[in-house]
């Protein structure tokens, strides 16, 4: 009887073997299995071999999940915020994945804050995934991977993918193409960068997030960033930018800005933007394919010898740049 109990005791802490093939791994994935969305996710973050397979079997499983951008500028409470929305929306019996950008390590290109330490009480949860990547020098913020590693997520059935990027800038950009809502948080000292950020916030934001709005200047960032949005063009087919104001660290506001998110999800349905944003999303998905793929091209034809005279050509100010592309290109 002992010896029962101890084999299948052994059977049951035995560790999973994860396959190697792309079809059973994505499987494996998408039955609930973490440790096989972890090698999944780092296969896609690695660009190795097998990720044009991967991304080819996932698509199709994808669709389903809302994407949800936040990001602002750094002490504003995005994790922290992140944290509370996750707490929230497992309330309503939601799976829920995070997607933590930080800035890349110099050195191995990875993230270099690692799994925000903020969020670690929901790692004893099966239905919250957290995993934080490197913008890989993307001045946009976030890299080609973290577009994939959202569609691995959305193909292993979380509901809601939150995707937290490194800052906010007029450079940083990439996020509206990627998440269907995006957030913008800010805190009352925020208000002399606004007009720096003007253009930048309102091409991004959805809504904006008032947070730590218990100290003081708080009412009068919130009077900006009103009379901002009502400087805009607006019609009653158009989305009004709401400011919501919340005390994460708290969790006050966090309910009424998860109702707000809820009424930005149906607007996009009915107006018909949440079409737009996804074909959107594709073309921009199938460019940087092209632009990468491309790139790769040149690189190799540029190391060898006829490459390599053309690149003198050039030196030698015998042709000038855009003749030396032309030529690249087939063009005359």
């Amino acid at each position: 009887m002992v010896c029962l109990f101890r084999a299948v005791w052994g059977l049951m802490n035995s560790p999973v073997i994860i396959p190697s093939d792309p079809k059973e791994l994505i499987d494996l994935a998408c039955s609930g299995n973490r440790a096989a969305l972890a090698r999944l996710i780092s296969k896609i973050e690695h660009r190795n071999q097998d990720t044009e397979k991967l991304v080819e079997l996932l698509y199709p499983l994808t669709g389903n999940a809302q994407v949800w951008g936040i990001t602002g500028p750094p002490g504003a409470g995005k994790s922290t915020t992140v944290d509370r929305l996750i707490t929230h929306l497992r309330a309503q019996g939601k799976k829920v994945a995070v997607v933590a950008v930080d800035p890349s390590s110099p050195f191995s290109g990875g993230a270099i804050l690692g799994d925000r330490i903020r969020m670690q009480e929901h790692s004893g949860d099966n239905d919250v995934y957290i995993r934080s990547l490197g913008t890989r020098g993307r001045h946009g913020g976030l890299s080609h991977s973290t577009k994939e590693v959202v569609l691995a997520m959305d193909a292993a059935k979380f509901d809601i993918i939150l995707v937290e990027t490194a800052g906010v800038g007029q450079t940083e950009l990439d996020i509206l193409k990627l998440a269907q809502t995006v957030m913008v948080i800010l805190v009352p000292e925020s208000g002399d960068s606004i007009q720096m950020m003007k253009a930048g916030l309102m091409e991004i934001a959805d809504l904006f997030v008032l947070n730590k709005a218990d100290r003081p200047e708080a009412d009068k960032l919130m009077r900006e960033l009103t009379m901002m949005v009502g400087l805009n063009d607006h019609d009653e087919h158009s989305w009004m930018i709401p400011v919501c104001k919340t005390e994460a660290n708290r969790d006050v506001g966090v309910q009424e800005l998860l109702q707000v998110v809820a009424s930005h999800q149906e607007w996009l349905k009915k107006s018909g933007k949440l079409e737009e944003k996804t074909k959107d999303f594709l073309k921009e998905e199938v460019v940087d394919i092209l632009v990468a793929e491309l790139k790769k091209s040149l690189d190799s034809i540029l190391k060898t010898d006829g490459g390599k005279e053309l690149l003198d050509q050039l030196y030698r100010k015998e042709i000038a740049p855009y003749q030396a592309a032309h030529l690249l290109a087939g063009r005359d």
